[in-house]
């Protein structure tokens, strides 16, 4: 029986922060999850959950080195390379820290890369 990606999960040291930017960003993540430890959505064919990092402690027996920043890569396909630039200048109007600003990728694509409130590169693209 072949293995499939389920859930992709990001630790995160501040539940309430994390949700309000991928809300921002466009996610459908109900405001009731706030104070909650773990916290999942279905996407198109599988889910993205949070886990406060005391969960993943708890999980993994602890950790040597507490992780700090991009140790994921999101990708988040926008409809239009219009729409990369509206959504990047949102999110950083609203005081969330941009690492590239929009341009046009030599492969073709419209892309910009946000960080999120830990420090994972989030990118976006069309």
């Amino acid at each position: 029986m072949p293995i499939r990606l389920d859930v992709v999960g990001i630790a995160v040291q501040d539940m309430a922060a994390s949700l309000s930017f991928y809300r921002l960003l466009g996610l459908d993540i109900p405001e009731v999850f706030e104070e909650e430890p773990h916290v999942e959505i279905t996407l198109e064919g599988f889910r993205l959950a949070w886990d406060k990092v005391e969960v993943l402690h708890e999980v993994y027996g602890g950790w040597v080195k507490e992780p700090v920043g991009h140790r994921i890569e999101l990708a988040f396909r926008c409809d239009s390379p219009g729409d990369v630039d509206a959504i990047y200048h949102r999110m950083v109007r609203n005081g969330y820290r941009g690492h590239k600003e929009p341009w046009d990728a030599a492969w073709g694509q419209r892309y910009a890369v946000m960080e999120d409130p830990d420090g994972n590169l989030i990118s976006l693209y069309a």
